[in-house]
């Protein structure tokens, strides 16, 4: 399908609606997987998502493009993605298993910040003032979430944070890989994930049995995560994914609602601020970028995760 022309910055409803659709698989999608990580091994449940999702490229995509998703110029620069956007899927769920929804989805948006900081390490983008500003923010953001000396700063908050870490070396890797085909972009990591974690799956602790309501909800767990990409993929296709990300911030929201009615937790009034200083810092950013990129020929990543 071409994407049908327009203006640099023009967000036509359809792709905001899509994104808003996105954003809600994934938040259940992470509320489902919140759940089963109370009763399963948190890498069969990344290795079932991973996996399902590449059956689900495999039978959209392998007909038409056929070994399009294969073909690649940077090889082992795809298999370190598909590896790092595995390892933030390892770090989340693991910190889901402990975390509030809302709460873990706040600090996994910390990406951009992140992102700021990786891109002058790695890719000689300069410290303005201003990215000092939002980094600074997104920081404080961070803090107000996770207040030091109160339950939720434990352990597992940083598993939250390192999944933050690994999508936004995902997202820099992404820029250096931004010649590469969107078909390989989108199969490599799913197929790194379901290759990698199944040389795990004879180390896992595995249940003795599996109800076949689980079984059901972890395979609709893998056609959600499936289904949100598809959606992104859409989104993409009629805007530019600079002008896109911005909506991506509505997954606070619905992992707020979601958390809510599913499990009974409202963030407090100190997260609640803290998620909206880092969606704040992060859109900030993100406006910032979309800016500077009307001069250049750059474009923001989306910051969803799942």
């Amino acid at each position: 399908m071409n994407a049908p022309p327009r203006g640099h910055g023009h967000v036509p409803l359809s792709a905001v609606m899509l994104v808003l659709g996105a954003t809600f698989c994934f938040s259940v999608l992470d509320s489902l997987f919140k759940y089963l990580s109370q009763y399963y091994p948190v890498p069969m449940l990344v290795w079932a998502r991973w996996t399902v999702q590449a059956l689900v490229i495999l039978a959209w995509l392998a007909p038409k493009s056929g070994f399009a998703l294969l073909r690649t110029r940077k090889l082992t620069a795809q298999l370190f993605r598909g590896a790092i956007l595995i390892g933030s899927s390892l770090c989340f769920i693991s910190a889901l298993k402990h975390l509030p929804l809302a709460e873990a989805t706040a600090l996994n948006y910390s990406t951009p910040v992140l992102v700021t900081i990786l891109a002058v390490v790695f890719l000689d983008e300069r410290m303005t003032p201003a990215r000092v500003a939002f980094v600074i923010a997104g920081f404080v953001g961070m803090l107000m979430i996770v207040r030091p000396g109160t339950e939720l700063f434990q352990g597992v908050a940083l598993l939250a944070l390192g999944s933050a870490w690994f999508y936004a070396m995902f997202q820099i890797t992404t820029r250096k890989l931004a010649d590469e085909e969107w078909q390989a972009l989108l199969f490599y990591p799913a197929l790194v994930g379901a290759v990698a974690l199944s040389a795990m799956l004879p180390f896992v602790d595995w249940p003795a049995s599996f109800p076949w309501q689980d079984v059901a909800l972890i395979g609709a767990g893998g056609l959600l995560g499936s289904f949100g990409h598809y959606l992104f993929q859409l989104a993409f296709q009629r805007a530019d994914a600079s002008a896109v990300t911005p909506f991506t911030y509505a997954q606070l929201v619905w992992a707020t609602l979601v958390g809510w009615i599913a499990f009974g937790a409202f963030p407090p009034f100190w997260t609640l601020i803290g998620m909206l200083v880092i969606m704040a810092s992060g859109l900030f950013i993100t406006l910032y970028e979309q800016r500077r990129a009307r001069t250049s020929a750059g474009a923001a990543a989306p910051t969803t995760v799942d």
